[in-house]
């Protein structure tokens, strides 16, 4: 049978001799884009895709979309035959052209085209072979970089983070390959987020079914990072070839990149499963990739939501709060570097939030410190100091934190913040909403305020408010200066170190650091301004505050080098900060009473104490004879000091604070040269202008209503009147007047003289007093007293006047309203002799 020769001419066509004779051309029943699709394959692979027979078939997907997805189809087809039948040459060919009709054609209708694509890219990704792994990747990467005109309701991507995120952590023996897998694996990611990430029609990728395999998979790779330190921080700029080649660079600028695509509905979603992987790797202990990636996320995120990653790790610590106190205090630096990021930028709604937590977290580590000690009371102590240490960490950890994020705040905030600490304190005799420490004991409650203090001595670092009044407002100002505040030397220590904080707003402090005598203080070149009004009306109000701690801290017996140190610090800056004329009188009245307090010895303090109390006083006088500029005042000053130097020098703070020093016996028989006089004071400072009739009258600290309530005997037990009508009630204000009988109270019974002028002198004192003394200090010692009587009058009102039940009920009297509760008569209590 002789073949057309238009037939001849196409060798693609082939004839076949059918048993009944009749020929049929089989080429030319297959489609076009099949025959086009067939001519881009050369007979062998090594040769590459054939170019000009790719160049029709795009021109032909390109002028009929319509065939995009049999073209993609038949591609498919192809390619997965070729998989099954190790036909790797083939399979490269095949995605070549396939990202090569991705890139040129853009119409609607290569949505079902993608369908295809992306199911190859499946098939390469579920081989086993490392190569094919890495072409589907890629691929898919170039896909991800195209942006479509209209989301793809439909489409998800579920199969692909979950086979990127396992190509993460490939453990191939050859790490070659092993590392190559695992940055396909990241640029997987990288890819799927880029891809998604914008869309919210499409299936989101921060659903947390994604995000709990996203985020492991790169932190996992991140751990890799040798040196830690030297990328923490904003993004770096590495170079091509080394986030090509450097698994963990790459993880790390893919987790920030994710983070900083984040928003307020999914940023817990991103941040919860990085919590899950430090857990479940122990990074906690030591704690240094846990800092690194809390850094990396606190940088990445939008600045808006820096509380939501404060607020997640709040709960994540109240979440570990039973664990070991190493875990709990690397999750509490974790906060603290977080704050530190994040303190300048917009952390409004968790402020109290943290520090209410935080405080928390210290009352249960205290509560641990303490029950670890009491139940290894009799076991080996090696266990339990180590635990008490541990517990020492955290609460240090966390005292840090709270000052570096309240020092951080702005003035307003600062303000808030010092108050509600100085509400958590526990102080006796208060109402505030103090920790719970109940079950502590008086151990467990000094540890916790030590450790608020110290909380609150760092958060009012470096705070500077405009006037006094806004610093120490009497909120929180009357729970500072506590008694119960003053029963330990470090408690005491704290508390002035608080008070310098907020008086000192020039920063004349470190200046002033260290009792001694200065030669010349305009050395020291000391910062200050005219005294405000408002700080004049502020020291009439509350100066005898001040004054009275001042005057109580120099009693106690426990004193310390440094707490001397520091009343002289106070003293020094008072006169810097706050003194007028009126003040500076105050002022040398107070240092004249500490001065008789060493001298007559009351309350039998010991013989350093004394003469630091000496020492206290000629250093301060010494100062404040030369801010003053008073030239009589300066000499008797410098007159009384060089003395001293001569005869008494362990009454000078260059002595009395060495080490070694020889203590006097005693000081009744020093010669009044070597004491700072009233009168000479007196006579010095009324030739230039001071008003000084108050300087006569003695000093007598101010008495408050804490007084009652404080376990420290009264200050002013010998100045008040002591009523005592109810027997068994009170017993702490009592006076005992019993005395006992000897020869020597026999002797001054006998001399009635002496007791004559001794009750004149009293009235004169009392006169005088009454006469010269400040109104404020009169006032606040008559309310007192007023105050006493009408306590102990209510009490007896309470327990005599008691009106007998009445069915009709007693009426009583609230906001101008009167009220009757009726009593019922089988509720009545009659006499005996009424009932029978």
């Amino acid at each position: 049978m002789k073949i057309p020769e238009f037939l001849k001419l196409n060798s693609k066509f082939c004839w076949v001799n059918l048993s009944a004779g009749v020929c049929c051309c089989c080429a030319a029943l297959r489609p076009r884009y099949k025959r086009l699709v067939d001519n881009i394959f050369p007979e062998d692979p090594k040769d590459g895709l054939v170019k000009a027979d790719m160049e029709k078939l795009t021109f032909y997907a390109v002028s009929a979309p319509e065939k995009l997805d049999r073209i993609g189809a038949y591609l498919a087809e192809r390619l997965s035959r070729d998989v099954v039948r190790h036909r790797y040459g083939y399979v490269l060919i095949a995605m070549e052209a396939l990202d090569q009709l991705l890139m040129a054609c853009h119409s609607q209708s290569i949505k079902p085209f993608v369908e295809s694509f992306l199911h190859m890219v499946a098939k390469l990704l579920e081989s086993g072979e490392p190569k094919l792994q890495v072409l589907g990747t890629n691929s898919f990467v170039k896909f991800a970089n195209i942006e479509e005109d209209t989301p793809s309701y439909h489409r998800r991507y579920d199969f692909f983070v979950s086979r990127f995120s396992a190509m993460c952590h490939s453990c191939d023996h050859d790490p070659e390959i092993q590392t190559e897998i695992r940055i396909a694996g990241i640029r997987g990611i990288q890819g799927v987020v880029r891809k998604t990430v914008n869309d919210e029609l499409r299936a989101t990728i921060w659903e947390p079914q994604h995000m709990d395999k996203i985020v492991p998979s790169l932190l996992f790779n991140m751990q890799k990072i040798e040196d830690i330190d030297s990328r923490i921080g904003p993004p770096s700029s590495p170079t091509g070839g080394e986030k090509e080649e450097n698994p963990a660079l790459l993880a790390e600028n893919c987790f920030r990149e994710l983070l900083g695509r984040a928003t307020y509905g999914n940023m817990n979603n991103a941040v919860r499963p990085v919590f899950a992987h430090l857990d479940h790797h122990r990074l906690w202990d030591p704690n240094e990739f846990a800092v690194s990636c809390f850094k990396i996320i606190m940088y990445s995120i939008q600045a808006q939501y820096s509380h939501h990653v404060i607020q997640e790790i709040l709960g994540h610590l109240d979440v570990r709060k039973r664990d070991s106190p190493r875990v709990r205090a690397g999750i509490i630096q974790v906060l603290l570097e977080a704050v530190a990021i994040a303190a300048k930028g917009s952390i409004g709604p968790t402020v109290l939030e943290v520090f209410n937590t935080l405080l928390k977290h210290l009352r249960i580590s205290v509560d641990f410190e303490l029950g670890d000690r009491r139940s290894s009371a009799g076991s080996a102590t090696f266990s339990t100091s180590s635990k008490e240490s541990d517990e020492r960490i955290v609460q240090n950890a966390i005292i840090q934190t709270i000052g570096f994020f309240g020092s951080n705040l702005p003035d307003y905030q600062r303000s808030e913040i010092m108050m509600f600490i100085m509400g958590k304190v526990p102080v006796l005799g208060t109402t505030s909403q103090s920790l719970d420490t109940s079950h502590l004991g008086d151990l467990g409650t000094r540890r916790i305020q030590i450790m608020l203090l110290r909380s609150l001595l760092m958060v009012t670092s470096g705070y500077k408010a405009t006037t006094i009044t806004n610093a120490l407002p009497p909120p929180f100002l009357d729970p500072l200066l506590s008694p119960s505040l003053m029963e330990d030397s470090e408690l005491r220590q704290l508390v002035l170190e608080i008070l310098h904080n907020l008086i000192d707003r020039h920063d004349n402090r470190a200046k002033l650091r260290g009792i001694r005598i200065i030669p010349d203080v305009s050395d020291l070149k000391i910062k200050r301004d005219k005294i405000s009004r408002q700080d004049v009306s502020f020291m009439k109000k509350h100066g005898q505050q001040l004054y009275r701690h001042i005057y109580l801290g120099c009693k106690e017996e426990d004193n310390v080098q440094k707490n001397f140190e520091l009343l002289f610090t106070s003293l020094a800056l008072t006169t810097i900060e706050l003194a007028n004329e009126e003040v500076v009188i105050d002022l040398i009245r107070l240092a004249i009473a500490l001065q008789d307090i060493a001298i007559i010895n009351e309350d039998n303090l010991p013989m350093f104490n004394r003469c630091g109390v000496m020492a206290l006083v000629a250093a301060y006088l010494n100062f404040l004879s030369q801010m003053i500029a008073v030239p009589a005042f300066c000499q008797h000053v410098s007159k009384v000091i060089e003395t001293r130097s001569l005869e008494a020098s362990y009454f000078l703070p260059e002595t009395i604070f060495k080490d070694k020093c020889n203590l006097p016996k005693s000081l009744e028989k020093h010669e009044k040269n070597l004491f700072f006089l009233t009168n000479k004071i007196a006579e010095s400072l009324g030739g230039s202008g001071y008003s000084v009739e108050r300087l006569s009258v003695p000093y007598v600290p101010q008495v408050t209503d804490e007084d009652r309530l404080s376990r420290r005997k009264s200050i002013v037990d010998t100045v008040s009147i002591q009523v005592d009508i109810l027997p068994g009630n009170n017993t702490e204000d009592k006076i005992d007047n019993t005395e006992e009988i000897t020869f020597e109270a026999l002797k001054k019974a006998i001399d009635n003289n002496g007791l004559e002028e001794q009750e004149k002198e009293k009235r004169r004192l009392v006169i005088e007093k009454f006469q010269k003394a400040p109104f404020e200090e009169i006032a606040a010692q008559c309310e007192t007293k007023a105050n006493l009587l009408h306590d102990r009058l209510a009490q007896i009102l309470e327990l005599t006047i008691r009106p007998p039940p009445s069915p009709s009920g007693t009426m009583t009297i609230t906001a101008g309203h009167a009220h009757y509760q009726s009593v019922p008569v089988y509720e009545m209590k009659f006499p005996d002799l009424c009932v029978y």
